[in-house]
């Protein structure tokens, strides 16, 4: 009987592969981890049936037996232009896997912009003892508003509201029970009943008139591709910080660069770019009020 042909692009530890490894009808290969579109030598994909990875395989169309994709992240735009539909290709995502550290991350940039740790880092590296009230802030009884709830935007919720945050949402169709979907256990609000505000898309000014902080919780397709532009970003309040662990072009990237360095918004956290890897003399690196990540806030061991 032949064997189930596996290619692993994605980090992989040595129990996990260990396990992959013994069992009976499979044969795994692992190669670098692929974290953006490269080639991969065509003998390494023509028999591969099932693929493990973020980003597909630059010459992709040399998967001929490909039968299942599955990625390492709840966003599947890569996927887009594979056309794995019109070629009978599965594809799943990592829907859920990621709720518990993008949530965690969420809170941290929360708090690091609200005290604004870059600052007193910089005082550190200079040896400048600064006790300025900028530093001084906390975020209990802030209003933090996710634009989506999702797992994410759930997670982040719970959290939040145990550091005594209201939590504001903005949703298409109102929230509904999780329902069937994924979620790590005891965490998340799969009754959708944490939320102190809930606002429908018609309702988007005054929802973004209420928040301290924004956290964009939602998928990039081509109906949430650029949602956030120059209207949204001068409707926040001067003093309200935004977050994008989801994906980079959900928000215009000129209408952002013009909002940080006039003063439409306080400051930014950014984990989504707009390239990958972000280049070195992008003006984003540069401004002091911006926390920027490398695409890491849902990573875990």
């Amino acid at each position: 009987m032949s064997k189930l042909k596996i290619l692993v692009a994605v980090p992989l530890c040595k129990t996990r592969y260990e396990a992959l490894a013994k069992m009976p009808r499979v044969e795994a290969e692992v190669i670098p981890y692929l974290d953006s579109e490269r080639e991969v030598p065509a003998k390494t994909l023509c028999d591969k049936e099932i693929l493990f990875c973020s980003f597909a395989p630059k010459n992709f169309g040399e998967m001929k037996a490909l039968k299942w994709i599955q990625i390492d992240s709840a966003g599947y735009s890569q996927l887009y232009p594979l056309n794995l539909a019109d070629k009978n290709i599965r594809a799943t995502n990592g829907l859920g896997n990621f709720d518990v550290p993008i949530a965690e991350w969420n809170i941290a940039m929360m708090i690091n912009l609200a005290r604004d740790l870059r600052g007193m880092i910089r005082n550190q590296e200079r040896g400048a003892w600064d006790r300025a009230i900028r530093f001084q802030h906390e975020i209990r009884g802030a209003v933090v508003g996710l634009w989506g709830y999702g797992g994410i935007g759930r997670e982040t919720a719970r959290l939040a509201k145990a550091l005594g945050l209201k939590v504001h949402v903005l949703v298409r169709a109102g929230v509904k029970q999780r329902g069937s979907t994924y979620g790590v256990p005891d965490t998340g609000d799969p009754e959708g009943v944490l939320p102190d505000r809930v606002f429908l898309m018609e309702k988007k000014d005054e929802f973004l008139k209420s928040l301290d902080f924004l956290i964009l919780s939602m998928p990039l397709t081509k109906v949430t591709e650029g949602i956030v532009g120059e209207h949204e970003l001068k409707t926040l309040s001067k003093h309200a910080f935004i977050l994008n662990p989801a994906r980079g072009p959900l928000i215009q990237e000129q209408a952002l660069l013009r909002a940080l360095r006039e003063g439409w918004i306080a400051g930014a956290a950014l984990d989504t770019h707009y390239h990958y890897p972000m280049p070195s003399d992008h003006p984003l690196w540069s401004m002091p009020n911006v926390i920027m990540t490398p695409h890491i806030a849902g990573s875990s061991e």
